[in-house]
Formats: structure tokens, sequence, C-alpha cells
């Protein structure tokens, strides 16, 4: 990958990393809100339980391609670290590939179903109304964002497929 490329990548990713850090901070205003609303004047909002559904919906598929750029998802690598390099970077590539094809599919089933409750109108059963094509909506943005950065992953990968056979001995960390 270019330089440039991965600069406007990361200039791209940076927008979630921002909104979502925006969106905490709402929530857990909107959420103490609605707590000493509800206890202490016995007035809760009606507002607050639906927001926040959607926006931590937003948090957990929007983040998600932030958090596999920095390698932040939970595994574990015990046993797949004493391998030689070049397996260790096969299995990388299948990963990203996998999840490239993964992605592709939330990407294009999410897409029906935001395009289905823009289509038919579908809206949450509450005061507010929601409509649902914005939550719905959130699904291919960001499997879209995840499954570009696991591809980016899994063609970074493939200089460490190409490595030299010295570098077969496996780490012992």
């Amino acid at each position: 990958m270019t330089m440039t490329a991965m600069r406007s990548w990361d200039a791209v990713l940076a927008v979630p990393r921002w909104t979502s850090m925006a969106v905490l901070m709402f929530m857990m205003a909107s959420i103490c809100y609605d707590a000493i609303m509800r206890y202490a004047f016995a007035a809760p909002t009606s507002w607050s339980l639906e927001i926040n559904s959607f926006l931590l919906v937003y948090l957990a598929v929007i983040g998600a391609a932030e958090a596999q750029r920095h390698d932040a998802h939970i595994r574990i690598t015990y046993f797949k670290d004493k391998l030689p390099l070049r397996l260790r970077a096969t299995i990388d590539l299948a990963t990203g590939l996998l999840g490239v094809v993964f992605c592709t599919i939330l990407v294009w089933r999410g897409g029906i179903m935001a395009l289905q409750a823009l289509e038919h109108g579908e809206r949450v059963s509450s005061s507010l109304g929601t409509p649902m094509v914005y939550p719905y909506a959130l699904m291919p943005i960001g499997f879209a964002a995840l499954g570009l950065q696991f591809l980016i992953d899994a063609l970074t990968t493939l200089p460490r497929m190409m490595g030299s056979a010295n570098d077969e001995a496996p780490s012992h960390d």
C-alpha cells in the first residue's frame, strides 16, 4: 500500500473515531440525565433508551474498522505465535480474506435491510418514531469500512509471506 493511500485511509477513519467519542459523551450525559429524571423527579425521558440503543449499535459497528486497524480486537495467539513466520502470515492472509467475505455479505444484507426499511417507511413504535433506515444503514457503512480494513490487512501480509527462508524460525517470546 502506498503511504498516500494509508494516510488517506487514516483520515477517513478519523471521522468515526471522533464521532464515536462524541457519541459516547452524549450517551453518558443522556443516560445520567434520564436516571436523574427517573429517580429524583419520577419523570423519565421518552427518548433516552431508544436513542442510546441506536448509538450503542453505532459504537459497535462504526468503531470496528478502527479497532481492526489498531489490532485491538480480542484474540488468543498462543499457538499461532509459535509457528514459523510464513505460516503465521498465511493465517493472517486467510483471516483477512475471510473477513472481507464476511463483511461483504453483511454490507449486502444490511443494504437490503436498510432499503426495505426506507421503501416501507419502517419506524420504531415509540414516541419518537425513528425511521429504521438510519440505524439499519449503520450496518453496511460500518462493515464496508471493516471489510476495507481487512483487505488492507491482507495486502500488508503478502510481503511477510514472500519472506526469506531464514525467517522461518518461530519466535519464542
